[in-house]
């Protein structure tokens, strides 16, 4: 597959300078555009026109807004669904050949297929495909040789393949899904960063908002919060989370749970499970939220007891907030904790041990305290937006440099300068 991919690559275009470089980001669902905020307006900033292509989706609209740029809709289904992913490449191929980008950078499994086979079939002269996550690791059979093939022909067509963590990467090599020359990680990893100083910032943030939120939801200031955010699928580990729930909540009889995030039927929980915990008086669903940090500001402990990631952003998020986290030692979490220093890591699937990691948290003030203000050293320290950002922007200049293209000017900032 290989050489025959490259026997047939476009020939890379004469040398030249571009006054804009136009960048074309693809991603699955809108949701994931949130893994580009703030990264636009960087991209902007040094001459580049960015466009997105994704699906229909409330979050299309509004990240459009939000970046000033447009956002182009493109049905792109998360299963595997030909008729409709040959119709969706169809429409991705015709925006390109309208748009015609200088790079097209494709995020996310689906997207990163049709991203990568839709650059290629028009010509774009660099192509990106950032891995976010691996899917295969948790599917068996037939399924899972599909997504490790799909995983293996968008890198095959990408000229730069980036992980959002070392591990992913560590596992993309071992099942030979793309070349180690060609794959690579932006700094120590994340999808974006994390915006530690403003943002996601506890120690700004007024202590009031922390009460505020609790009244909201009606959950005593006094009391103690567990939180989750993320996805309500199994695959988050929402089974073994109420199972850790269940052994708890009488163990802590000021103990609530506060579980942020959508339903979904793929993938999903048990019905009876789920009615079960939204009639618990002590358990709060909030839903999808965009203003997330109030919602962290609310909890004492954060647990993802997911059973396979990229890099799990909440969990950078909840220790720049602060907060203690408690996750599994699976790719992408192991990139985002330091075991026994910013959180706690436990085996996947296994909700005793998910329940005695909780536990310490909830019988230790102090150790949440010391473990909480690590986590957002940390993240200060190695997960600042604009150190990833610098580090994708030198990799764009690269790989335009390599097919024969340069910026007519490359803006020299000191916000660069800063970040190095």
């Amino acid at each position: 597959m290989t050489s025959s991919v490259q026997s047939l690559a476009i020939p890379a275009p004469p040398v030249q300078d571009i006054s804009a470089i136009r960048l074309v980001h693809i991603m699955t669902v809108s949701e994931s555009l949130l893994f580009l905020r703030g990264q636009v307006g960087y991209m902007k900033e040094r001459g580049f026109e960015v466009v997105c292509i994704t699906s229909p989706g409330e979050y299309r609209s509004r990240f459009a807004e939000l970046e000033g740029i447009p956002v182009h809709a493109v049905e792109m289904p998360r299963r595997i669904t030909p008729w409709r992913d040959l119709m969706a490449l169809a429409a991705i191929c015709r925006l390109l050949i309208t748009i015609r980008p200088h790079i097209v950078h494709a995020h996310t499994p689906k997207g990163g297929i049709l991203g990568m086979i839709a650059a290629w079939v028009v010509g774009v002269p660099v192509r990106l495909y950032h891995m976010r996550g691996l899917p295969f690791v948790t599917a068996s059979g037939v399924k899972r040789w599909l997504l490790m093939s799909t995983e293996r022909l968008a890198c095959t067509l990408s000229h730069r393949t980036l992980c959002v963590s070392s591990s992913v990467r560590e596992v993309a090599l071992e099942h030979r899904l793309c070349q180690p020359g060609k794959i690579s990680v932006l700094g120590r990893g994340s999808g974006n960063g994390v915006d530690a100083d403003h943002r996601f910032n506890g120690v700004e943030l007024p202590t009031a908002v922390r009460d505020a939120t609790r009244r909201r939801y009606g959950i005593p200031s006094d009391a103690l919060v567990l939180g989750f955010v993320g996805r309500l699928v199994k695959s988050k580990g929402v089974v073994e989370l109420a199972g850790a729930w269940t052994a708890l909540r009488e163990e802590f009889p000021t103990l609530h749970l506060l579980v942020v995030g959508p339903s979904e039927k793929r993938d999903a929980i048990p019905g009876e499970l789920e009615a079960t915990l939204r009639s618990d008086p002590r358990v709060r669903f909030i839903g999808e939220e965009w203003d997330i940090p109030p919602l962290y500001a609310a909890m004492d402990v954060l647990a993802l007891p997911t059973h396979r990631e990229g890099f799990p952003n909440v969990l950078l998020e909840a220790a720049a907030m602060r907060i203690p986290v408690v996750a599994t030692h699976v790719p992408g979490c192991t990139d985002a904790v330091q075991d026994q220093l910013t959180g706690l890591l436990v085996p996947p699937y296994d909700a005793a041990q998910l329940a005695a990691a909780i536990r310490r948290y909830l019988a230790d003030p102090d150790l949440r305290r010391r473990h909480g203000a690590a986590g957002r050293e940390w993240v200060l320290q190695e997960f600042r937006p604009q150190r990833i950002w610098q580090a994708l922007y030198q990799e764009y200049l690269g790989c335009l440099k390599a097919h024969g293209l340069a910026p007519a000017e490359v803006p020299d900032l000191a916000e660069d300068r800063r970040a190095a």
